[in-house]
């Protein structure tokens, strides 16, 4: 441990190496040429790779312009259509009949769209908002569940130049008001409704609730759901009867590379979101690279399923813009990994012949629990590249996916990266890292970030701290919409003698150099004055046979400052088996044993479930409020409110 308050003990290790197959590297997309480019002359590297992957209507002559930093220039003087890269160009290729979206319903209707098809609706539905008086600049909401028509939107509003702001349809009226409100969005997309867990949820009467009294002049509604909406004459339009009347001849009009491409709000410690802007070439170059590079696509035989909903940085990245752009095959899948069975993603991947899965760890620890049993009916043979996405993955969950899943052979991406960096940062490269289950690894080439101590130094091998990033990227965030004095405090204020954008996550060096992310730093307790991060206590639980899910918090203590309180699913054999009191001392002792004494939970609950967001994040700080003895915070954003109430009525049972 440093002197400094902000480095992090690591106690956890892991040893398991997986070097990639000579199969594999034989026909690898990336190869050890890509980083000795990208050291050489990193913004060359950037310029070459943006001169290969994407077309310039004008070509640009300067690559970064960082003389305002850190509101960041890429490719300036360029001008493009992103719509155009994703669609026009593949078919003018000549792969018009290329299948860009497998989309598949919750309740089993389907549906797929060659890059001709796509291409037809996106320039209908450009003509469409272009009627309705859209033009460059303009803000869209799009609130939509994920239907191909969220991608339609989602590239109309680009090809227009205008700007979209896709909020997910998990969030309340009063969220989806606020970002209206923030954006100041003239129009608003949506649908009567979407399916979820077997039931159709309004979006319609959320939006009727939220656009009152608000900029919006027009509501565009998808038919989806079946279900009774309210409806405003003059204000509301049908999707059919608007799009599907419209033109589908439109020519893609260029814009500068600077032009803003989208807003995305992200929660603030405030209490306000954050709306995140993102601009377009520079974006588009390092999307299209990582999904090329990390996921090693061969687009005219991969099919690609990223599981993220469109609403999330993740589905923007790596659903839309870096499959399209790259002229890959896809499948879009609306609905929950347990509905209308506990089978649905594995028959899914066997019916499509998906060959690369990118997935949350929650996702994958949620189906690892149910037992191996289940994907063991299905043939997931096609599978032969996995990733991971959303927070660290512990060791064990990494084992079950590459086992069960990629049967041993697939590699696992391991990605690091946020709404905020727009892009892939951080992930090993299938065809040329030696794999280490729980690690992100190593900067993709072309990125630059170091794990520093509190005044910007970098750790030695072996010490956690601080990651940042050290030189700006092409996908990197261009400001907070509205508020750049709330961006540079944010990201750039913690380190701005060096010029470091801070991520606000810890992560430890190893001895080899590589990266093992330990979470947010709002997540590290200290306990006896060592810095100890909850993502590897958890991993240390889950490691435990018993153990399907684990959630660690930090809660006061008198005697050591903070105390290790664990919230624990157990397996459903081992929940049969094992009283919770059995249980919670049996896993108090293992985490002494993998870890430390320091490490030893004061407390742990025995639960049926973990408090999550829509997205699968867990809630931390609804967990924090019942350790503490505190009465539970606001629970509107969690996809079950009830699990808190149970977690709560138990802790007082104890």
């Amino acid at each position: 441990m440093t002197t400094s308050m902000t480095s992090i003990d690591s106690l956890l290790h892991e040893t398991r190496r997986f070097p990639p197959s000579p199969e594999f590297v034989a026909n690898a997309v990336a190869t050890p040429a890509l980083a000795a480019a990208a050291a050489k002359d990193r913004l060359g590297f950037w310029a070459e790779q943006s001169r290969e992957l994407l077309d310039w209507h004008t070509p640009f002559t300067q690559t970064l312009d960082w003389s305002d930093a850190p509101f960041a220039r890429w490719f300036a003087d360029g001008r493009l259509n992103v719509a155009y890269n994703c669609l026009d160009r593949h078919v003018l290729a000549g792969n018009g009949d290329r299948i860009a979206i497998h989309w598949e319903g919750e309740p089993g209707d389907s549906r797929s769209l060659s890059y001709a098809e796509l291409t037809a609706e996106v320039k209908k539905a450009a003509n469409a908002l272009a009627a309705l008086g859209v033009t460059k600049g303009d803000r869209i909401a799009v609130y939509l569940p994920v239907i191909p028509e969220a991608v339609i939107a989602m590239l109309a509003i680009a090809r227009l130049g205008a700007i979209h702001s896709v909020v997910f349809g998990g969030f309340s009226a009063d969220s989806l008001r606020a970002r209206i409100d923030d954006a100041q969005a003239k129009l608003v997309i949506t649908a009567d409704g979407g399916w979820r867990k077997g039931k159709v949820f309004p979006l319609k009467d959320t939006v009727d609730a939220a656009v009152e009294g608000t900029s919006v002049e027009h509501v565009l509604v998808v038919r989806r759901g079946g279900n009774d909406i309210g409806w405003t004459q003059g204000r509301d339009l049908w999707w059919h009867d608007t799009v599907g009347t419209a033109d589908p001849e439109h020519e893609a009009e260029a814009f500068d590379a600077e032009n803003p491409l989208f807003i995305l709000y992200t929660s603030g410690t405030t209490g306000k979101p954050k709306g995140i802007l993102h601009s377009s070439g520079g974006y588009l170059t390092q999307v299209a690279y990582t999904h090329k590079n990390v996921f090693d696509l061969h687009p005219e035989s991969d099919v690609f399923w990223c599981t993220a909903d469109i609403g999330w940085i993740t589905g923007h990245s790596y659903v839309v813009y870096g499959p399209l752009a790259n002229g890959a095959t896809q499948l879009l899948y609306e609905g929950t990994p347990d509905t209308p069975h506990p089978g649905r993603w594995w028959e899914l991947i066997e019916k499509y012949r998906v060959s690369i899965l990118y997935a949350a760890p929650t996702a994958i620890r949620s189906l690892m629990k149910l037992g191996r049993e289940i994907p063991d009916r299905f043939d997931l043979s096609s599978i032969r590249v996995l990733g991971s996405v959303g927070e660290p993955i512990n060791p064990e969950a990494w084992i079950w996916y590459h086992d069960v899943v990629g049967a041993g052979t697939a590699p696992i991406v391991d990605t690091w990266w946020q709404t905020e960096t727009g892009a892939i940062m951080i992930s090993p490269l299938p065809g040329i890292t030696s794999l280490k289950p729980g690690s992100a690894q190593a900067a993709v080439p072309g990125i630059e970030i170091a794990v520093v101590d509190d005044d910007g130094a970098p750790v030695p091998k072996g010490s956690g701290g601080l990651l940042v990033i050290t030189e700006p990227w092409p996908s990197m965030a261009r400001g907070i919409w509205g508020d750049d004095e709330r961006f540079v405090e944010t990201y750039w204020s913690k380190f701005a003698e060096q010029g470091y954008y801070f991520a606000g996550d810890g992560a430890r060096i190893d001895e080899d150099g590589d990266v093992w992310l330990l979470g947010r730093v709002d997540d590290v307790m200290n306990v006896s004055g060592h810095r100890l991060s909850t993502a590897e206590i958890e991993s240390a639980l889950v490691s435990h046979p018993m153990v399907a899910e684990s959630a660690v918090v930090g809660a006061y203590d008198e005697t050591t400052g903070q105390a290790v309180v664990a919230f624990v699913i157990l397996r459903a054999e081992h929940a049969e088996q094992h009283t919770p009191d059995e249980a919670s001392t049996a896993l108090r002792g293992h985490v002494a044993s993998a870890i430390g004494a320091i490490a030893r939970p004061r407390e742990i609950f025995i639960v049926a479930e973990l408090p999550k967001t829509r997205s699968g994040k867990i809630m931390r700080r609804l967990l924090r409020d019942v350790a503490e003895g505190r009465p539970i915070g606001d629970t509107t954003t969690l996809a079950d409110p009830a699990v808190m109430r149970l977690i709560e009525q138990m802790s007082k049972a104890k």
